[in-house]
């Protein structure tokens, strides 16, 4: 760098130029700072000389980059930390913020890093004080952001530093800073108080929730979920927590500030609402705690101070929402404040309620509450009333009308904005109504049905009409999904405290009665022109909704007995007196969907899925089989009678469909009824087939090809039995297989084809529930490997060669995963014998083998740990190859065979659990092969063991380096399957007994001097009783032994 002018202009480009190509040169030039670690003083020198804040920033940055990434000295370090410490006390008050934060997160990474190496790393809370004793606020300003980002760095993992090591650090600094920390944030807002600086109280607010945020016992905290919703403060912070003046500064400073430093209060008072039950000392300082927090709720609901602002207002939701997680209604109610508290929060959940639109999102957790709170009554002993008869009824009809005020007022059709369309949020809003709805059930009911009925009726009369306002329609339309969402909501929850079973079953069929009612009109008149309209799918979608809820509840195998009540009211009101009748009304809608929806995903889907789950039920598939319906549709499964079949962008769901017809037919043991239901499918093969060479690369062969695939991928899903299987196998086999590999031969440079094709076959040669298993004289398990091999072949030379698009995982590695799949399951699905294909000189074997081989390596290992399913398929074909087929692997030149090995290492590394088995699984089969065929045997005579014994030794490293890998993950790691990775250490530890004898001395060098003699004695029992061989015994005894070391090896 010719001049540090020069280097101040180039940092200025880098951060501010709007020149891509000028801010890549800048990058480029000033690389070196961050990676080479002979430029640590250079970087120091920019901080003492630079004049402009970004050379102040390339150099925290690359400091940090170096300190996160390289092995530094620990003198380099220390050296490192006490220069920014001074740094910042001399100079911080007049940096730029943006050069003050990235200063601060150095020297809070060099503290992490650092924390066991050196006690003067953990000074930097004392240090931090010595900011806040300083007379200007600058100073104080430093000192907070200091612990403020301590504690940050402090509870999120590196991607540097193991997990486990970051826990071991996290923990030591929860037991020794973090109460501390807690209590500098608490004397920080008292001493503020009063001030008007609300930078410096907005930084000590955020260090209080940064503390009470702590992940304190390892499990990423979920505020969202009840399993985790508990704070798990340590004792030692029990009397802060029971001081009273530690919640009420909390609340003081909600009343004194404007967001967001108020939302901050708010959310402090959140987690301190959250603190596990355990903590205090009795029931007596438990209830003074409460007290305190529902005193200064009410205080808040009496005022309204702060509630217009939208954050205050959901985070104070959330505050009265935590209520039902850590408290009892029974605890509740003897509180003295009690019965204004609960009047005040049900009005304000009233007033919420009606302001629908601007608290949807907070609405939530006051419905959590309620239905908590409703739910406990049953529990409640003493005399002490609960109020909630009072209240909830209000509460219940509250929200029904503010449902159907949101109808009424006409929203947007942006499916991104409207309510019935936010599913996530539509279910939790409905998961917790019903406990409110059951709560005074007849009531409850009664309310919907005087609501639903003139809405019904106004909608049968509009059916009679020729033409409408089509507004008018959309807002009845509105309601009336709301009002069937509800319902479905209620029917779904088959429980109530308030009546008994049998007046239950009544009220429900009083409200099915209604939306049953409501679907025949649904499709007569004037609605059956309407299909196209948002409001009617809207609609549709809740009655599906209804009806897979319903059908939970009241049709099916256990339910067909117990539910005499409800089916006798049904007749009474609307003549459908049975589980037969009931399934024939719903198979009737369901045909009607499918025939009369065209462009409608979202409807197709769900009735699709409704469709498959009544068919999937043993005793409700063998009704529908009866049905006239049920028979037509798996007749007449075509275009001309369900137009959502040629519809492109529906082509997914036709592979439910035809699962759930393909489990229809195969309920009956009837060839015949298989052979006539296959004739639509049969026509579409009779015309691929008549279709010359040169006509294959037309648009109707394309979509007929994609629709053909996905229908026999769904029939193929349906054979769940050697019989079924052999059905449709027969069928398909050999008169139409010809087709599959004249679509990759034509089509492999299109996945929208090849994609569907490579599922049905990969769904084909599936051996699920033995299914595959021919009879001892027949070829058929080779004939169907050739074809796999043939088909493979094709695409694969094809796929080789089509250039890379910039959509390469689209374009590319999706069809290689897929084909990955297609083979792994073959080679494992025993049914067919690969010794057939070299005894006969059959290549079928050898050249899938191939081909699936040159696929992986064209993909870079990067790639393939990159794409998740592309991972998985990867590992599975090699754990396969592996296990069934070491000789040709062993057979490969050296560099392949290390490349493949080394992905092994690459996959035992990574996060899936599931991937890391397969690796080790296919580790241990090499090393099991190394260590019987040239350890233990005399001299290596077999090609494959001769093979082997060359490539290990071309590269020695390659087995010590897996076995290191192996021990760092179970000694340093969180591993969740020990036993898959205790079964290669074994086999490598006996293969080469120095080899374990120098991987001993380097853990044991990488560990602090006063734990060595400790920890080789738990060397020396890891092998205690272990013999020389890799029988079952000797391996289970080996990992016995492993857990017992890794548990020993990892106390402190």
């Amino acid at each position: 760098m010719e001049s540090l002018a020069q280097l101040e202009l180039l940092c200025e480009r880098l951060y501010n130029s709007q020149d891509s190509a000028e801010r890549t040169h800048a990058e480029n030039t000033l690389k070196c700072f961050s990676t080479n670690i002979d430029y640590i003083s250079q970087c120091q020198f920019i901080l003492d000389n630079a004049l402009t804040p970004y050379a102040l920033m390339l150099a925290s940055s690359s400091l940090l980059k170096q300190v996160t990434e390289h092995s530094l000295s620990l003198q380099l370090r220390l050296d490192i930390r006490n220069y920014l410490v001074n740094y910042l006390a001399n100079r911080g008050p007049k940096l730029q913020l943006f050069v003050i934060g990235s200063l601060v997160q150095l020297l809070c990474r060099l503290t992490k890093f650092g924390w066991f190496d050196d006690d003067r790393f953990r000074d930097v809370a004392k240090e931090s004080i010595n900011f806040l004793e300083q007379a200007t606020s600058d100073h104080y300003t430093i000192g907070l952001k200091i612990l403020n980002q301590l504690v940050c760095e402090m509870n999120q993992p590196n991607p540097g530093l193991p997990s486990s090591h970051h826990r071991r650090v996290a923990c030591s600094f929860r037991d020794q800073c973090l109460l501390q920390i807690f209590q500098i944030s608490l004397t920080s807002l008292h001493r503020l108080k009063n001030d008007d600086i609300s930078r410096l109280q907005e930084l000590s607010l955020s260090l209080s929730l940064k503390c009470l945020s702590f992940d304190f016992v390892g499990t990423s905290i979920d505020e969202s979920s009840e399993e985790f919703g508990t704070v798990q403060i340590p004792l030692a912070w029990k009397p802060v927590l029971e001081d009273s003046s530690t919640l009420q500064i909390y609340f003081d400073y909600y009343a004194l500030t404007k967001p967001p430093i108020s939302k901050e209060s708010l959310e402090c008072l959140v987690r301190l609402a959250s603190v596990r039950r355990s903590l205090f000392t009795n029931d007596a300082a438990r209830s003074k705690f409460l007290d305190h927090l529902m005193s200064g709720t009410k205080e808040i609901l009496r005022t309204g101070q702060g509630l217009a602002d939208h954050d205050n207002y959901h985070e104070f939701c959330r505050l009265l929402g935590r209520f039902r997680i850590n408290y009892q209604l029974s605890e509740l109610v003897t509180m003295d404040g009690y019965g204004d508290w609960i009047r005040l929060v049900a009005e304000f959940t009233s007033k919420s309620l009606l302001s629908w639109q601007w608290a949807s999102s907070s609405v939530y957790y006051l419905l959590g509450l309620w239905s908590r709170l409703v739910s406990s009554v049953p529990y409640l002993k003493g005399g002490a009333p609960s109020l909630l008869d009072e209240f909830v009824p209000k509460i219940t009809e509250g929200f029904i009308t503010s449902r159907l005020d949101s109808a009424q007022s006409g929203q947007p059709d942006d499916t991104s904005e409207h309510p019935l369309d936010n599913v996530d949020l539509l279910q939790d809003q409905l998961d917790c109504f019903p406990y409110l709805c059951r709560f005074q059930y007849e009531n409850s009911s009664l309310f919907i049905i005087n609501i639903m009925e003139p809405i019904l009726q106004t909608y049968v009369e509009r059916a009679q009409l020729l033409t409408g306002d089509s507004s008018e329609l959309s807002i009845v339309e509105a309601k009336l999904a709301w009002i069937v969402h509800i319902i479905a909501a209620v029917l779904k929850l088959k429980q109530s405290v308030a009546c008994s079973a049998e007046s239950q079953e009544v009220i429900d069929a009083e409200l099915s009665a209604r939306v049953l009612r409501l679907v025949g009109v649904a499709d007569s008149g004037l609605h059956s022109q309407r299909y196209s309209e948002l409001s009617k799918q809207r609609l549709d979608r809740a009655i599906l909704s209804f009806f897979q809820n319903f059908r939970k509840s009241y049709v099916g195998d256990q339910a067909m007995h117990s539910s005499k009540q409800l089916y006798a009211r049904l007749s009474e009101l609307i003549g459908l007196n049975d589980h037969l009748l009931l399934l024939d009304f719903f198979v009737r809608k369901i045909a009607t969907n499918l025939k009369c929806y065209t462009q409608c995903e979202e409807v197709i889907d769900q009735t699709l899925s409704l469709f498959l789950e009544l068919a999937s039920g043993y005793m409700t598939g063998k009704l529908l089989l009866k049905l006239e319906t049920v028979k037509f549709i798996i007749r007449n499964h075509t275009r001309e009678h369900f137009p959502f079949l040629e519809v492109y962008s529906c082509s997914r769901s036709r592979t439910t469909f035809y699962y759930t017809i393909g489990w229809l037919i195969f309920l009956e043991d009837s060839p015949a009824l298989f052979k006539t239901s296959m004739d639509p499918l049969l026509q579409v093969f009779v015309t691929l087939e008549s279709t010359p060479e040169t006509m294959f690369r037309t648009d109707s062969v394309k979509f007929a090809l994609i629709g053909l695939m996905r229908d026999l991928r769904g029939i193929s899903m349906a054979t769940n039995s050697r019989r079924t299987f052999g059905l449709f196998f027969d069928w398909i086999y050999p008169a139409h297989m010809p087709i599959l590999l004249r679509g990759i031969s034509h089509w492999a440079d299109t996945p929208e084809v090849t994609t569907p094709l490579l599922k049905f076959m990969a769904e084909f040669v599936l051996n699920k529930a033995q299914r595959l298993t021919f009879d001892t004289s027949s070829p058929n398990g080779i004939l169907l490997f050739r074809e796999v091999s043939k088909l493979l072949v094709a695409y694969g030379t094809r796929i080789l060669s089509v250039p890379s698009t910039a959509d390469i995982y689209g374009c590319k590695y999706k069809g290689i995963w897929i084909s990955l799949t297609i083979l792994a399951r073959a080679l494992a699905g025993n049914y067919v014998n690969f010794g057939v294909f070299e005894l006969y000189g059959d290549r079928a074997l050898a050249d899938a083998l191939d081909i699936a081989l040159k696929m992986t390596l064209s993909i870079p290992l990067a790639d393939i740990l990159a794409y998740r399913k592309l991972t998985r398929a990867y590992f599975a074909f090699v754990d396969v190859l592996f296990s069934s087929h070491l000789l040709f692997t062993l057979s490969l030149d050296t560099r392949t065979f290390m490349h493949i090995v080394g992905s092994l290492e690459s996959g035992l590394k990574g996060l899936d659990s599931g991937i890391s088995s397969q690796c080790a699984s296919a580790i241990d089969n090499l090393a099991a092969f190394y260590f019987n065929h040239i350890t233990m045997g005399e001299a290596p005579t077999s090609p494959a063991a001769v093979n082997l014994a060359r490539h290990i030794a071309e590269c020695p490293a390659l087995l010590p380096e897996i076995l290191k890998t192996l021990f760092e993950i179970v000694l340093f790691e969180d591993c969740n399957n020990q036993w898959s990775l205790s079964r290669p250490m074994l086999s490598l530890i006996l293969i080469n007994e120095q080899m374990f004898t120098d991987l001993k001395t380097q853990i044991l060098a990488s560990q602090p001097v006063d734990q060595h003699q400790r920890l080789a004695s738990c060397f020396e029992k890891l092998m205690a009783d272990v013999g020389r061989s890799l029988d079952s015994k000797n391996r289970d005894k080996f990992t016995q032994n492993l857990t017992i070391f890794r548990h020993d090896f990892r106390v402190k």
